[in-house]
């Protein structure tokens, strides 16, 4: 028996939070805070910890400064980010490869 593709889903970039922020950042290269927060509905202190975990796993670099004299935060995927996340939507194409190709059990009417 093979092993099922859901085996393969990395826990840290499967939450949908933080593969929302991958993709972002993937699309954007570097993406400011303000439109990450603004684009996945989250509060500051939410992103802030899903950027946390994301640092910490070495998936994204975090890039504090100014514009103008305003503070921003930019977020750009690391290499091994850009890896992550590509074996992830691998992963995934798999598993709705395996589910599409699966025969519809019969329901049950009660």
């Amino acid at each position: 028996m093979t092993d099922h593709p859901a085996n393969g889903l990395d826990d840290i970039v499967h939450q949908r939070v933080r593969l929302g922020i991958m993709a972002i950042a993937h699309q954007g290269r570097q993406v400011e805070f303000g439109f990450l927060r603004t684009t996945l509905q989250l509060t500051a202190g939410n992103l802030g910890q899903h950027l946390t975990v994301l640092e910490k796993a070495d998936l994204i670099q975090i890039e504090k400064g100014y514009e103008g004299k305003r503070p921003r935060t930019w977020v750009t995927l690391t290499v091994a980010g850009q890896t992550a996340l590509r074996n992830e939507i691998a992963q995934l194409k798999q598993l709705i490869q395996q589910v599409e190709q699966a025969p519809t059990p019969p329901t049950d009417n009660r």
